[in-house]
């Protein structure tokens, strides 16, 4: 089974995909990475999606890739005597570290490390962005704020702060057991969320050790200020739409999706459009002509896959929109627009031999004609720079390594393969051949470009590159 199509998919289990049956389907409807949100369900939950998704991935003989989302710090206020209060515009409203039920005029605000950030003139965001306070005083104990606009809010609701970066770690004492848990299960990527600054992802690192691969959700507007050197740390980067769009003018979020899409491309690094793709398939069979649009729109830019949250976790046609969204993707990758965009965003290659090995793959590629660009890899380094390019030719991804063919399954354009580790240079070129065809990704008499690293399995040595000519298999 291969897809045909570049950009990825991934899709959110929950209860509306909770069963073999259900997560069978939405792996044939298109899906290529499951993700595994830790906000929600027990350990044993996502134990069980784990069994259900790697025999399935056995069954169906295709890496299958799952990335565990950590919940990361939440701000919430605390409770009101009443359950809750209505806020109108122009009354002052209080936040404290006064412990005890709350009222039209004040409420608890459980974060200690906030009161002595927060200054006049900032802006408090809460539930969601429905209720802007601007701050007018602050004084270590309490924050005194003017209500810009006002409404509900109940007990627990969340707190948005956009103006400051927040004294707080990006994995909190939960988030630290469900990493553990998670990597013991045999996660591929790991979702650090809530990132501010490239030390929050260096420290998951330094835990992660290797394990998986570590994806930066960016849904602050401080990461944007290090975006570099969040990119620069991170293995793939999320541009996580929901928060990022509470705490930005909505006017601002396309050209900041833009932006880091530039800034991943440049640095090689694959990135992820996640939030209200297709939002009214919660409900509704088929997405809004405006949701099409958006979807088209992220693969247009060249990212290398879109997500599905609550539309294939809890929503009414989970295997629907995958399906939509894989008929998105195939459509506009059709179109020779997208193919003269692709080609308009192509980055000069870095100043390393892997960069200039995968860039001469690229040209060679299109100069002889060659039908698929097959990259040999243990670390899935080679695979993730040939990706870089951008050929038109499908990447066959080969590696001796279950754990990068999985974690590879994000990366645009790379049909990802796992077989035996290889001696020497004519077994990969028969292993490519046989390979290439066995997949359906070449046939007799076409030609295929190959690149690998010699001393083969030493991770960063792309160093050769072949043309090879497919011969009737035995």
């Amino acid at each position: 089974m291969r897809r045909n199509r570049k950009a990825k998919i991934l899709a959110t289990l929950g209860p509306a995909s909770n069963d073999k049956a259900s997560i069978q389907a939405l792996f044939e409807a298109g899906a290529d990475v499951f993700r595994f949100n830790f906000s929600h369900g027990s350990h044993a939950d996502h134990q069980l999606r784990c069994h259900i998704v790697r025999e399935i991935e056995r069954e169906l003989g295709r890496p299958i890739a799952i990335l565990a989302d950590l919940q990361g710090p939440k701000l919430r206020v605390g409770q009101f005597s009443d359950g809750k209060v209505t806020l109108i515009a122009g009354q002052e409203f209080v936040l404290d570290n006064r412990a005890t039920p709350g009222d039209a005029r004040r409420v608890h605000l459980p974060h200690p490390e906030l009161f002595a950030v927060i200054t006049a003139g900032q802006s408090l965001l809460l539930d969601d962005g429905k209720l802007r306070l601007q701050v007018t005083d602050s004084d270590g104990t309490s924050i005194r704020t003017r209500v810009i606009n006002g409404g509900v809010l109940s007990d627990r609701k969340g707190v948005n702060v956009p103006d400051a970066v927040l004294p707080i770690p990006a994995l909190t004492e939960k988030d630290r057991r469900d990493l553990a848990f998670a990597l013991d299960m045999g996660a591929d990527w790991i979702a650090l969320s809530f990132v501010q600054r490239p030390e929050d992802v260096l420290e998951a690192r330094a835990l992660v050790d290797g394990r998986a691969g570590v994806l930066a959700k960016l849904e602050k507007p401080a990461a944007l200020d290090r975006l570099e050197e969040i990119v620069s740390v991170s293995d793939a980067i999320m541009v996580a739409r929901g928060d990022l769009g509470v705490e930005l003018p909505p006017e601002r979020v396309p050209g900041v999706q833009k932006r880091i899409l530039r800034v991943c491309r440049s640095h090689g690094k694959p990135i992820v459009i996640a939030t209200q793709m297709l939002e009214s398939m919660i409900t509704a069979p088929v997405p809004t002509r405006a949701e099409a649009s958006d979807v088209a729109s992220a693969i247009y830019d060249g990212a290398d896959a879109v997500m599905l949250s609550a539309e294939s976790a809890s929503g009414a046609y989970p295997v629907a929109a995958v399906q939509i969204m894989d008929r998105i993707i195939t459509e506009v990758e059709r179109d020779p627009l997208y193919k003269n965009m692709i080609a308009a965003q192509h980055e000069t290659p870095q100043n390393n031999k892997g960069d200039a090995i995968c860039a001469a793959l690229r040209e060679v590629t299109q100069i002889v004609g060659a039908v698929t660009t097959v990259t040999y890899t243990s670390s899935g380094h080679t695979s993730l720079r040939a990706a870089r390019e951008r050929p038109m030719a499908p990447i066959l991804s080969i590696t001796p390594r279950p754990a990068t063919a999985r974690r590879l399954a994000l990366v645009w354009g790379v049909h990802s393969t796992f077989s035996d580790a290889v001696p020497n240079e004519n077994m990969l070129v028969a292993t490519a051949c046989n390979t290439a065809w066995q997949e359906g990704l070449a046939q007799v008499g076409e030609q295929i470009a190959i690149t690998a690293g010699v001393p083969f399995g030493q991770p960063g040595s792309t160093n050769l590159l072949r043309i090879a000519e497919i011969w009737p298999q035995s």
